[in-house]
């Protein structure tokens, strides 16, 4: 059984300058978000990190709400919370497949982003991979962002040409508006 299995876990990420993380949540489910959040917040805090909790209405607006605030606020990471719990129908792998991709284009692009959407078959395996005494997805999420944030200052500033750039707004297929 999955929950019996043993997994290893990188060391708690360590920082000389405090970091100041995203948490994103969609409550769709709120007790599943409200453990999922709590797990999340004590890994931030057991780092020596600060934090900014905010709702978006489902798991689809968690990428955007990361990309605005990439673009026009001052966070080192972002945590991405929900929980979606397969239907009858196929927007679970409409909600689940991009949701994943929209965090991981932003990943790219160079966000440091920890992805804690549960994406589940039944409320039960949600509960018990949300529990912040148990499984702690929530708090892996924001592991997984911390670690990205110490990768991100132990390299220093971007450089050009590496990774993946979205276009800028005045180029037209490689070449210049206008």
């Amino acid at each position: 059984m999955a929950s019996n299995e043993t997994h290893y876990s990188l060391p708690r990420a360590s920082f000389d300058d405090p970091v100041k993380l995203l948490i994103v949540v969609a409550p769709y489910y709120k007790d599943i978000a409200d453990q999922l959040v709590a797990g999340a917040i004590a890994e931030v805090e057991a780092a020596g990190g600060f934090h900014e909790t905010i709702e978006v209405p489902g798991a689809l607006e968690i990428p955007s709400a990361i990309g605005i605030a990439g673009r026009m606020a001052e966070f080192d990471g972002y945590v991405a919370l929900g929980c979606v719990i397969r239907g009858e129908t196929t927007h679970y792998e409409t909600v689940c497949n991009d949701s994943s991709r929209g965090l991981t284009l932003l990943g790219l692009q160079g966000l440091c982003i920890g992805n804690g959407i549960l994406t589940v078959e039944n409320y039960d395996q949600a509960a018990v991979r949300a529990e912040a005494a148990g499984q702690n997805k929530g708090g892996g999420a924001a592991a997984a962002a911390l670690h990205l944030v110490a990768l991100t200052r132990r390299w220093g500033s971007a450089r050009k040409g590496v990774g993946f750039k979205p276009a800028r707004e005045d180029e037209i297929a490689g070449g210049q508006a206008g």
